[in-house]
C-alpha cells in the first residue's frame, strides 16, 4: 500500500492506496506542536479504525507547505513505518512543464494539484485551491504549468475582517438568503460569501481571457475546504475534486518510484559501509 500525506497550514489530508484506488483518507490538524511521537499515535489510531495494517505499508510520499512538519512527518514514517518517504520537491519527475520563473518557488501543493488535475481532466486548466490561502493554478494547452495568483482565503478574510473592526461578530459561513443583508451577521455573510465568489469568478474569466481562449474550453476544477460552498454559488467552477492533491501524489509517486527505491538502496549500502 501507498501512504499519502498532503501537509497544510491549516490540515494535514492522509491518504492509503492499495493497487492506485483510495481505500482510506482522513484530514487532521496541522499541529505544530505535536511530536513525530503524536502523530505516530494518531495514524495509528486511524489505520485500525479502518482496519488498515501499519505493515502492509510499502511506500510513503508527502507533500508539505509547513517544512518543519515536514520533518516531524518524516520522522514518524520512518519510526512507525520503518520507510523513508519521498518528499515532493527539486528533482522530482512531474512529466509536466514549469514555466515559472523560479519554479523552486511553486508550492508542492500547486505542483501535485497541476500533476493530477491534467491526468484527471486534461488541459488547458484552472485549478482553485480552496485552503489558508485560495490559490489559482494555470496550465495551458500543451500541458505546461504557466504560473497563477494567490489570494487570502475565506477565514484569513473574515479573520482579518473581526480582529480589525471593533464591533463585527465572526459568523459561521453559510449562504445568505439575499445578497442584500437586513442584520449584520447575514452582511458580513454575504460579503464574504458572494463577494468571494466574485473575486474567483472575475480571476477565472481574467485569466481565460490572457489565455486567449474561451471559458467554455477551459476546464475549471476546485478542490480544498470550501470548495463545495464556492462552487455551489460561482458561475464558473465546473466541477470540484476534493481527492485532487491525494491523486497527484499517487501519480508523482509512480512516476518517481524506481528513482526513490535506487536512492534507498544506495543510502543503506552506505549505511552498511559506515559512510554515514
Amino acid at each position: 500500500m501507498l501512504l499519502a500525506f498532503d501537509i497544510g497550514n491549516t490540515n494535514i489530508v492522509i491518504g492509503v492506496f492499495r493497487n492506485d484506488r483510495l481505500v482510506a483518507d482522513w484530514r487532521i490538524a496541522s499541529d505544530r506542536q505535536k511530536t513525530h511521537d503524536e502523530y505516530g499515535l494518531l495514524v495509528q489510531q486511524l489505520f485500525q479504525c479502518s482496519n488498515l495494517k501499519r505493515e502492509d505499508v510499502k511506500d510513503i510520499i508527502i507533500s508539505s507547505v509547513v517544512p518543519n512538519l515536514t520533518d516531524v512527518v518524516k520522522r514518524t514514517c520512518e519510526q512507525y513505518f520503518n520507510l523513508a518517504p519521498l518528499v515532493v520537491g527539486n528533482g522530482l519527475k512531474t512529466g509536466m512543464p514549469i514555466r515559472y520563473d523560479n519554479p523552486k518557488e511553486v508550492g508542492a501543493d500547486r505542483i501535485v494539484n497541476a500533476v493530477a488535475a491534467i491526468e484527471e481532466y486534461g488541459a488547458p486548466l484552472i485549478i482553485l485551491d480552496f485552503g489558508t490561502a485560495t490559490t489559482f493554478c494555470v496550465v495551458n494547452e500543451k500541458g505546461e504549468y504557466l504560473g497563477g495568483a494567490i489570494a487570502p482565503g475565506v477565514g484569513i478574510s473574515l479573520n482579518a475582517l473581526v480582529e480589525r473592526t471593533a464591533q463585527l461578530p465572526k459568523v459561521e459561513m453559510v449562504v445568505p438568503e439575499k445578497v442584500i443583508g437586513k442584520t449584520t451577521v447575514h452582511a458580513i455573510q454575504s460579503g464574504l460569501l458572494y463577494g468571494y465568489c466574485g473575486l474567483v469568478d472575475g480571476m477565472v474569466r481574467r485569466i481565460a481571457a490572457e489565455l486567449n481562449l474561451p471559458l467554455t474550453d477551459v476546464n475549471v476544477i476546485a478542490t480544498g475546504g470550501l470548495a463545495e460552498l464556492i462552487h455551489a454559488n460561482s458561475e464558473t467552477i465546473q466541477k470540484v475534486d476534493q481527492m485532487l492533491t491525494l491523486k497527484g501524489l499517487r501519480i508523482l509517486y509512480n512516476r518517481n518510484e524506481k528513482l526513490h527505491n535506487k536512492e534507498q538502496k544506495q543510502e543503506e549500502k552506505n549505511v552498511e559501509k559506515g559512510d554515514i
